[in-house]
């Protein structure tokens, strides 16, 4: 059933919600034959994703979808028959006029953050009527279980074999100006391993940076710091793939490190009254469930100490003695969520079911 998708997205978050948003326009697109509209207030933001972006146009299509700039004057010139809010994003008030109008109302659907919290089942897919105007929004949310709406997951992608790292130890770190980086350095300076870490440019290699000054590149110890140029989406997925442990942030990387099937350390996004912390204890407890107590009690250390509860350098010796446990299990993890069907296929069976 070929139809006709809106997705407006605007970029709060850097690079995780245009890079959320053209994961699924570009799935949708390429595996479901669906026609894409991609609206992001901010195209400049997608080119380090997609180099073939050019943030000087109005429009342009690139791999199946037809990116369009989102102006602050919108202009409806057609209604979609499926419309993505992404985020709660907020319509433009033209475009949601247009819909009331149209002789079939499109599907709306407010694409929602990813969580493992146990509320999110009871509300997926919940209606939501206009308090004016006759249509409804569907509140549609990702998560871990078949009563969620999934994981983004493009079909074929690769999940590395449970490989133990021998020799040197490669990582990436990819992460918020707020995490406790100096103390990732003390333990990697301690490292009685070879470690060799990747840093993206932006607010990683500039936490890195004010910790050790600039450089091109710093030997701390055994470890080598080394900064990478900004990677494209299937480019970074493919240095997840490759290193033995990620550090990752957001809702993206966070993803895409899961189905790499490595190790990782999550930085969620630091929210106001401390709400991210339930959240990122409700994903340790689903990620942690098959555990051992004792390799849990490891993970949630560090973990916790990224997101600035403990001390990082103290965290990391016990987490990277259970290397070997840890990848085993994510590779089973991975497997795991792959069973269940993917973001992209749950929201067309979402849209077929409401036509």
């Amino acid at each position: 059933m070929l139809l006709h998708w809106d997705i407006f997205c605007r970029v709060i978050d850097n690079y995780g919600d245009i890079g959320v948003c053209w994961r699924l326009a570009r799935q949708l697109a390429r595996e479901q034959g669906q026609a894409v509209r991609l609206w992001v207030d901010d195209p400049a933001s997608l080119r380090p994703l997609c180099p073939a972006c050019d943030p000087a146009l109005a429009a342009q299509f690139i791999e199946g979808v037809e990116l369009r700039r989102w102006p602050t004057g919108f202009v409806v010139d057609r209604v979609a028959d499926v419309v993505i809010e992404a985020f709660a994003c907020e319509l433009p008030a033209a475009y949601v006029a247009a819909m009331a109008v149209s002789p079939r109302p499109p599907c709306w659907i407010n694409l929602e953050y990813l969580s493992a919290e146990a509320w999110v089942e009871n509300c997926h897919g919940l209606a939501s009527p206009h308090p004016s105007l006759p249509l409804v929004k569907y509140f549609f949310f990702p998560g871990f279980t078949p009563a969620t709406g999934g994981l983004l997951r493009e079909a074929g992608l690769p999940l590395a074999p449970p490989q133990e790292p021998a020799g040197m130890l490669e990582i990436s770190l990819f992460c918020y100006d707020t995490a406790p980086v100096s103390g990732l350095l003390a333990a990697l300076a301690a490292s009685p391993r070879p470690i060799l870490c990747h840093v993206p440019p932006g607010q990683p290699l500039a936490a890195v940076t004010a910790a050790l000054g600039p450089a091109d590149s710093w030997r701390l110890g055994q470890s080598r710091i080394q900064p990478l140029p900004f990677l494209p989406l299937d480019d970074y997925d493919a240095l997840l793939r490759r290193c033995a442990i990620n550090f990752v942030r957001g809702e993206d990387s966070f993803v895409r490190a899961q189905w790499a099937a490595r190790p990782f350390i999550w930085q969620i996004y630091p929210q106001d009254d401390a709400a991210h912390q339930t959240k990122l204890d409700a994903f340790l407890d689903r990620y942690c469930a098959a555990l051992p107590s004792s390799t849990a009690a490891v993970i949630r250390a560090l973990f916790t100490a990224w997101n600035g509860g403990g001390d990082v350098a103290q965290a990391w010796p016990d987490f990277l003695a259970r290397i070997p446990e840890i990848t085993r299990h994510n590779a089973n993890w991975a497997r795991q969520l792959a069973v269940q069907p993917d973001l992209a296929s749950n929201l067309l069976r979402f849209v077929a079911d409401r036509a």
